[in-house]
């Protein structure tokens, strides 16, 4: 199993987008083969709209195969023109 952090940073007043849109991703996900679960969660100390989703997998293979698919991309590519702020940043954990 693996797990994977993706940090996402929104464009202030566009968190109830990104919200909206990242539940319709997660049930999508719901359905792919080899991912396990997935959380969204928000920084509520800082005054920036930060998130983290943490995703399991059943290997990292399956979420880099998720990554590469057109859904994913399609996705990303409309996140980055009108809702981030930033390339998100993700992180791997691996469990022994």
């Amino acid at each position: 199993m693996v797990t994977i952090g993706m940090n996402y940073f929104v464009i202030p007043g566009k968190e109830q987008i990104f919200e909206d849109a990242v539940s319709n991703v997660m049930d999508t996900m719901k359905g792919i083969d080899g991912h396990e679960a997935s959380s969204l969660y928000r920084e509520v100390l800082k005054g920036e709209p930060n998130y983290l989703i943490v995703s399991r997998w059943k290997s990292e293979q399956a979420f880099n195969d998720f990554v590469a698919s057109d859904a994913f991309k399609k996705v990303t590519n409309w996140g980055s023109t009108h809702i981030l702020r930033g390339r998100p940043q993700h992180t791997t954990y691996q469990h022994g």
